[in-house]
């Protein structure tokens, strides 16, 4: 019997070559087109929708998302460029010779340079892997993760400008983001284990050399500004609805009580997973609850939320994550209560 020849053809073998010749994380060969489609297909179809739903609330909703996109899309821009500056041009090393070298003053300072040192919050958990594996001490990689994302220039700025005319409360958010980071970097020196880390795998976030800086520049900057962008959009829309879709009465059966409304807006930062360069405007729209209250979405948005608990899950271990972000949600509920009472 003639043996049937299983061989692949050369144009096949050339295929798989090509295929296995591609870097990995490369974009599709048709990326743009795939770019457009997910641009536009979604576009047309809330036109269409939009245009057989002309009802007041349907209108409002729009109106609501629109706004909270169009305000904080110019300080994502500028967050994400920064933070993909700061990961291109600065190596990590300079982090862990600024600090001291005593745990517990190392902890305030690695928190402040949170103020400096614009991040947004998935860039965080990086750095902070990548200090302690630099002999960087956790408690002030854990204040810096913390803090970065949190007070940075860029999420003050759009603070002021969520909050026109409320100094105070960018100064509240300041002093009770610095004031949580701090007491967590701090708890983790009293009461933190070493077991509860699993082992450290250090993933780059500096420069790699011989590679370009500007091309890891851009990269940076894509990666965060189109995961970000997706998690305003989310926020946008889930304030929109929340403002509209909410009966009444059940807002004020929480904005009603001065406790009720700080948990329930720490619990809806937490699920929105909103991002911190834009978390200001859609706690500016949430204009039936308390001062405090916003200034708890503020604080604890930037420190715990889904994404958050599990990038931290992945780098660090679940057992860091659980106890960590729960601790973190508890400190950051207080300092906000503390803090916003005697300032807001």
């Amino acid at each position: 019997m003639q043996e049937t020849d299983i061989r692949p053809s050369a144009a096949a073998a050339e295929g798989v070559r090509a295929a296995d010749a591609r870097p990995a994380g490369a974009l599709p060969r048709h990326w743009p087109l795939l770019l457009l489609g997910a641009a536009v297909v979604p576009g047309v179809l809330l036109v269409l929708v939009g245009r057989s739903l002309d009802e007041p609330a349907v209108q409002a909703w729009r109106t609501v998302c629109l706004a909270v996109t169009v305000q904080a899309l110019p300080f994502l821009l500028l967050g994400t460029a920064l933070s993909g500056a700061i990961n291109a041009f600065v190596p990590a090393r300079v982090f862990s010779r600024l600090l001291p070298k005593r745990a517990a003053l190392a902890v305030p300072v690695a928190g402040m340079a949170g103020v400096v040192l614009p991040g947004c919050e998935c860039a965080s958990v990086p750095v902070a892997n990548s200090l302690i594996g630099r002999g960087v001490t956790p408690a002030a990689a854990f204040a810096f993760l913390l803090s970065a994302p949190a007070v940075n220039p860029v999420v003050l700025t759009a603070t002021a400008v969520a909050f026109p005319g409320s100094p105070e409360m960018v100064l509240a958010r300041l002093l009770a983001s610095l004031v949580t980071a701090a007491a967590m970097g701090w708890l983790w020196l009293w009461l933190g284990r070493e077991e509860w880390l699993k082992p450290t795998v250090v993933r780059h976030t500096g420069h790699v050399p011989g590679r370009s800086r500007f091309t890891e520049f851009r990269r940076g900057f894509q990666h965060d500004f189109l995961h970000a962008g997706g998690f305003l959009v989310v926020g946008a829309m889930a304030a929109a609805t929340f403002n509209v879709a909410v009966p009444r009465t059940l807002l004020d059966t929480f904005a009603g009580s001065p406790w009720l409304s700080v948990l329930f807006l720490a619990a809806l930062a937490i699920v929105l997973a909103v991002c911190s360069e834009a978390d200001a405007f859609v706690a500016a729209s949430l204009s039936g609850f308390s001062p405090v209250a916003r200034l708890a979405f503020m604080v604890v948005g930037p420190m715990v939320d889904l994404k958050l608990i599990v990038l931290q899950a992945g780098t660090f271990g679940r057992a860091f994550a659980v106890r960590f972000s729960a601790a973190t949600a508890v400190v950051a509920v207080v300092c906000s209560a503390v803090i916003g009472g005697i300032l807001l």
